[in-house]
C-alpha cells in the first residue's frame, strides 16, 4: 500500500457585511472571509492538503482565482473537484486532520456539523474527519479579528 501525507494552510482577511463559510457551512457573524470564491479557509486547507499528498500541486493551481469560472464559488464544489482529481490517480482518503484559527464566533458547536458536511463531499465516513478549532489568545492578526486561517492535515492511500 502506498500512504501519502500532505499539508495545506490557508489564511483570509475578515472584513464587515460578509459572509463567513466554514467546513462547508455558513456561519452567522458579522465579518465574513474577503476572497474571489466563497472564501471558507477550512475547505481550501483540506484541498491543498489533498493536493499536496498526492504531488499535484496546490489549489491556486487548479482553482485560480484570476479565473471568473471560480469567482464566488462554493468551496464544495471546489473539494469535491479536487476528490475526483486524486481518484483518478488511484488515491483514497485515509484521514483529515484540521485546525481552524479565529478569535471570534466561537464555532465549537457548528464542528459536528462541518464534519458531517466535509465526510459526505469528501465520500468518507465522519471518522475519518477531524476539526478542531482554537483562538490565538487575541494575538496577531486572527487576534485582532483582522484574519481567519486554517491548516488541515490528510493521509492519502492508494
Amino acid at each position: 500500500m502506498n500512504i501519502r501525507v500532505g499539508n495545506g494552510y490557508d489564511v483570509h482577511k475578515l472584513a464587515p457585511g460578509l459572509e463567513l463559510w466554514l467546513g462547508g457551512i455558513k456561519i452567522e457573524h458579522e465579518k465574513g472571509s474577503v476572497a474571489h470564491s466563497d472564501g471558507d479557509v477550512l475547505i481550501h486547507a483540506i484541498c491543498d492538503a489533498i493536493l499536496g499528498a498526492a504531488g499535484l500541486r496546490d489549489i491556486g493551481v487548479h482553482f485560480p482565482d484570476t479565473s471568473p469560472e471560480f469567482k464566488g464559488i462554493d468551496s464544495k464544489i471546489l473539494l469535491d473537484r479536487t476528490v475526483s482529481l486524486i481518484a483518478e490517480k488511484g488515491y483514497g482518503i485515509g484521514n483529515v486532520d484540521c485546525v481552524l484559527c479565529l478569535q471570534r464566533p466561537k464555532i465549537k458547536n457548528y464542528i459536528p456539523q462541518m464534519i458531517e458536511t466535509l465526510s459526505k463531499v469528501m465520500k468518507v465516513d465522519a471518522s475519518q474527519v477531524n476539526v478542531k478549532a482554537t483562538t490565538t489568545e487575541k494575538l496577531g492578526f486572527v487576534g485582532r479579528e483582522e484574519g481567519i486561517e486554517a491548516y488541515a492535515v490528510v493521509i492519502l492511500s492508494k
